[in-house]
């Protein structure tokens, strides 16, 4: 390669390398800490967390943008053998960049594809990597390199180099072994079971005054939805639009029991949170032809025939379904069904059609609303698409109950 052509691929692996470790360190602060917000969730369509946490932001349990930074830095190390390395293997090395980055620009066209057709959200640094990887596949095709016939023979040409070279030998190892160990340490999911060991929920004493007043002119600030949404009458009711195979849902699910059993206990009755059926699955769901979750409907439809059993019944299928989302289909839904509550699996078969009508009602409520994404909550008819930290969803009820006059 030309020496110019070496440094446009070295600046736009550089950025391509940042943005995807970037990337990684949300997705790790997302998986350690439920109450991190990413500086890239600007909107609705402008989120990355909603890639992160998707279906699609993970493979065999590695995230993407691990595999991101992996591939960024082997650009890298490949533009280095091009400098340090001998002449008659210039030519191999523009053709492993070329099959390199055809790799790397098939999966950014997936991963394109998942976001902005399936899921209908940009990310940001996502789009810094799309557009990297693409200039460098353009730069690489623009050079001479070695007939791809020739890749056998060239790699094991290369190989017998590396091995003569020990520095270079040692490097390669390292990179591999230490590819490999970050791979398997980066922590799965916390998986719903956690949902017993929820944080503790920050009192209104730890809210320093200009956090609360700032939050106190937002809140007022916000439109309220003159929707009937629910019959449940209480000073302040939460409505959530739910898919129990939404990894958000999941979430908020989790740290926002313990704030719900807080105000349980100091306000009896006066908050109510009603739960309504918004599965991302297009089975059920027209207003999502492309959802990603196609066994969402199903669990509601499970969550609802339990709820017949036994509102214990019902919550501990919410509960299994939060923990298993990755695994669910039809036939481990109505598995845990018979297991948990006694439906078996003929009883869901026949009532299902008509558990469908049902969900199919708070589907319309939702797209009146409009509901654009889940979670999205309705706190007295202020929208919160995707919810809030806990601390200022703690807040916000907190101002509702003032704002109702009501006293514990």
């Amino acid at each position: 390669m030309s020496a110019s052509l070496r440094r446009f691929i070295t600046l736009l692996a550089t950025a391509g390398l940042i943005a995807a470790a970037s990337s990684s360190y949300m997705h790790l602060q997302l998986v350690s800490d439920s109450s991190y917000t990413s500086f890239c969730d600007i909107s609705e369509t402008v989120n990355c967390t909603d890639l992160y946490q998707s279906q699609y932001g993970r493979v065999a349990g590695v995230p993407v943008a691990l595999g991101g930074v992996v591939w960024f830095m082997v650009v890298l190390l490949l533009v280095f053998a091009d400098t340090r390395g001998p002449v008659r293997s210039s030519k191999n090395i523009a053709l492993y960049l070329l099959v390199w980055s055809t790799v790397g620009l098939s999966v950014v066209m997936y991963m394109a594809y998942a976001s902005f057709i399936v899921l209908g959200t940009f990310c940001i640094l996502c789009g810094v990597v799309y557009v990297t990887v693409t200039g460098i596949f353009l730069m690489t095709g623009s050079g001479p390199a070695t007939p791809f016939r020739q890749l056998p023979s060239a790699v094991i040409q290369d190989l017998r180099i590396l091995v003569q070279r020990p520095i270079g030998f040692f490097v390669t190892l390292v990179f591999m072994a230490g590819s490999v160990a970050v791979a398997a340490w980066f922590p799965e999911p916390r998986p719903a079971a956690s949902l017993t060991q929820s944080p503790p929920v920050p009192e209104d004493s730890e809210q320093t005054n200009a956090q609360r007043s700032e939050f106190e002119r937002f809140w007022s600030a916000q439109p309220r939805a003159d929707s009937r949404l629910t019959d449940v009458e209480a000073p302040v009711v939460i409505v959530k639009f739910n898919d129990y195979q939404c990894p958000a849902c999941a979430q908020t699910h989790l740290v926002y029991e313990p704030i719900f059993a807080k105000y349980e206990s100091s306000y009896p009755g006066s908050v109510r949170l009603v739960t309504r059926d918004f599965p991302l699955d297009p089975s059920c769901n027209d207003s999502s032809p492309n959802g990603p979750h196609g066994a969402a409907c199903d669990a509601a439809v499970a969550v609802r025939l339990a709820r017949r059993v036994g509102d214990a019944e019902a919550q501990r299928v919410e509960e299994w379904l939060y923990e298993n989302q990755e695994t669910l289909d039809q036939e481990t839904i109505t598995a845990a069904l018979l297991e948990l509550t006694g439906v078996d699996p003929g009883a869901f078969e026949m009532q299902r059609a008509g558990v469908i009508d049902e969900i199919k009602v708070d589907i319309a409520v939702g797209v009146a609303l409009p509901v654009e994404a889940t979670p999205t909550f309705v706190i007295n008819g202020v929208v919160l698409k995707g919810g809030l930290a806990p601390q200022f969803f703690d807040l916000a009820i907190a101002l509702e109950l003032e704002r109702a006059g009501v006293e514990p």
